[in-house]
């Protein structure tokens, strides 16, 4: 038990997205908070994940064992992506592109959260598209998801 705590903790979470959500009932309007969450150690290891709650803190701790669950494999090759590659997810469509040492990263919303938690240092990305913070972020895991290192692997799921 003491392992998994410790393992836990290695990860940084940061909230992207908090939204008031309403559902109309006969009764009037129920109130509910959805949180979007990145979770990531800074060497590697990145997701994003969704919750929704009648209070915000419960809502961001249920986005956070979300992303926890969803973790992936990032291939970072010299503090960079090893190649270019698009992410696209619904009407998000994101383009990546590796940068030379000292470019850092240039990148917008919820991109720059869950490329930083990843641990890139110098990457170049464009948001095509839609630019809603859920689609982006989502087009930005599957263009992780997709990159390939030279020894044939890619990201497991």
């Amino acid at each position: 038990m003491e392992n998994k705590r410790e393992r836990d903790n290695e990860f940084i979470d940061q909230v992207i997205l908090i939204r008031r959500v309403t559902k109309v009932v006969k009764g009037g309007k129920n109130l509910r908070f959805s949180a979007l969450v990145a979770v990531g150690n800074k060497n590697g290891k990145v997701g994003i994940g969704k919750g929704k709650a009648r209070e915000v803190p419960m809502a961001i701790r249920k986005a956070i064992e979300d992303a926890k669950k969803n973790l992936i494999d990032v291939p970072i090759k010299r503090g960079t992506i090893p190649h270019y590659i698009e992410g696209r997810f619904g009407a998000g469509h994101v383009v990546l592109r590796p940068a030379s040492e000292g470019t850092g990263v240039i990148a917008g919303s919820s991109v720059r959260i869950i490329l930083e938690l990843a641990g890139v240092k110098n990457i170049l990305t464009k948001i095509i598209g839609s630019k809603n913070a859920i689609t982006s972020a989502r087009a930005t895991i599957e263009g992780l998801k997709n990159l390939k290192t030279r020894k044939g692997g890619g990201s497991k799921k």
